[in-house]
């Protein structure tokens, strides 16, 4: 496989995902009654979506055809099925159980293809840039989690 072809082949995978992701904390948003929780999976989801946007103008710049859609048997996608399924009994602990769960999905996504030494130096560095901000929402998540059981 070319370089080329495993920078778009990587890239469309995050798109996937991480769109999972945007999916995911949009319905969070939308189900949690905790207005600071609204803000935060609002925030996120504006977040991923300007990451997506990203990796798709790269996806472009390679030649090839950017994802537009997330991967409906991912395991992101099952986890904020799972979410969809907590969320109706608005238990603020459990929304934020699942929100975790997905974020260590997405984070692991970003990792795996952090090591992938195939891929160039240019579209390495754009996951890395990438894979900070969804590092940063996982750890924010995961505080939260945290405090909650505290």
């Amino acid at each position: 496989m070319s370089e080329s072809t495993n920078d778009v082949s990587a890239l469309n995978s995050l798109i996937a995902t991480t769109l999972d992701s945007v999916e995911g904390y949009t319905e969070a948003a939308k189900d949690t009654k905790n207005a600071s929780f609204v803000t935060l999976f609002t925030g996120l989801a504006s977040e991923r979506r300007q990451l997506v946007t990203r990796l798709q103008q790269e996806v472009a710049t390679l030649g090839g055809e950017p994802k537009d859609e997330g991967t409906a048997l991912a395991g992101a996608h099952r986890v904020f099925l799972n979410l969809k399924s907590v969320v109706m009994g608005h238990d603020d602990k459990a929304i934020i159980n699942e929100v975790e769960a997905g974020e260590d999905h997405i984070k692991a996504k970003y990792e795996d293809a952090l090591g992938d030494r195939e891929l160039s130096p240019a579209v390495q560095t754009l996951i890395s840039s990438a894979y900070d901000s969804v590092k940063a929402g996982h750890d924010e998540i995961r505080d939260i989690k945290h405090s909650m059981e505290g």
